[in-house]
């Protein structure tokens, strides 16, 4: 009988009663910035969730673009998400170790671009499971290759051109999820950039503003949109969702999926490829 995701999250006790479920596949998503010191696999490699892969948003991503972790054609994503494992029909459980800003949020949108529904986000990651003394393992998992299909949707993704158009008409709203500082142009960026501030009428909404801090999880439906009416976003215009390299962004977009919206669209490139070009037009605060 074939598993039903109950929707673009999962809990903790939901994943532990359908962990023997064949048709069930995790994605360990930890991605850490160089900066760290760290990486996601030797993460992985310490301990995970029973059964889980590790899925590496900078191997499986377009090699020709400098950009950090930039969407890859579908075919090469088809091919890398087969070798992983998960096929057709699959229900995809994907988590991090930071409530899904690094990466689990975006691998979730990564699916959904590519025309998978099937996917949800473990609330709480990691953090979570461990803290409930939920199973983790440390044994290495060689999964059966699988054939996997995807074709684009570009409805979800925005390109600096297409960005540089909005900013002139002001079309879809620009909600972008970095912290106070970056946004305002008071802090440096995570990735080299030749400038720092937001895209002129972005609106800032720290992606931390949407996770209960005690237990790494998304906030209810209410506090979501409580949080996004103080920010000054209207839910019934388009919206496009930025950060530093298109993975906290993704936690906004999800939580606005939770509630309704769900056809948010996510600027790939963000401030790793705005501020680093010279036409593009940035604000800052005075």
């Amino acid at each position: 009988m074939s598993t039903v995701l109950p929707g673009p999250l999962v809990s903790t006790q939901w994943l532990a009663d359908h962990l023997s479920a064949p048709d069930v596949k995790i994605l360990d998503c930890t991605w850490l910035h160089e900066s760290s010191n760290m990486d996601g696999r030797t993460q992985y490699r310490g301990r995970h969730l029973p059964g889980s892969v590790h899925f590496d948003i900078d191997a499986v991503a377009d090699k020709t673009n400098p950009l950090p972790h930039m969407l890859p054609p579908a075919a090469e994503f088809a091919k890398k998400v087969g070798l992983l494992g998960i096929g057709d029909g699959d229900k995809v459980i994907v988590y991090d170790r930071m409530c899904g800003g690094a990466a689990a949020a975006r691998v979730w949108w990564m699916f959904r671009t590519f025309g998978y529904q099937d996917v949800a986000m473990l609330d709480g990651g990691y953090g979570k499971w461990v803290k409930e003394k939920l199973p983790s393992d440390m044994s290495p998992v060689r999964p059966e290759p699988k054939t996997f299909t995807a074709s684009l949707n570009p409805a979800l993704v925005r390109s600096l051109d297409q960005m540089l158009a909005n900013v002139g008409s002001g079309t879809e709203q620009v909600i972008d999820a970095r912290g106070p500082a970056k946004f305002a142009g008071s802090q440096d960026d995570v990735f080299p950039v030749k400038k720092k501030g937001h895209i002129p009428g972005a609106i800032n909404l720290p992606w931390g503003d949407l996770i209960v801090e005690e237990s790494g999880e998304l906030v209810q439906p209410d506090a979501i949109k409580a949080r996004l009416a103080a920010a000054g976003v209207d839910l019934a215009k388009p919206i496009v969702v930025s950060c530093a390299s298109g993975t906290i962004a993704c936690v906004v977009m999800l939580a606005l999926y939770l509630i309704g919206k769900t056809d948010v669209a996510l600027y790939d490139g963000s401030w790793a490829e705005w501020g680093l070009k010279d036409e593009t037009p940035i604000a800052a605060a005075a």
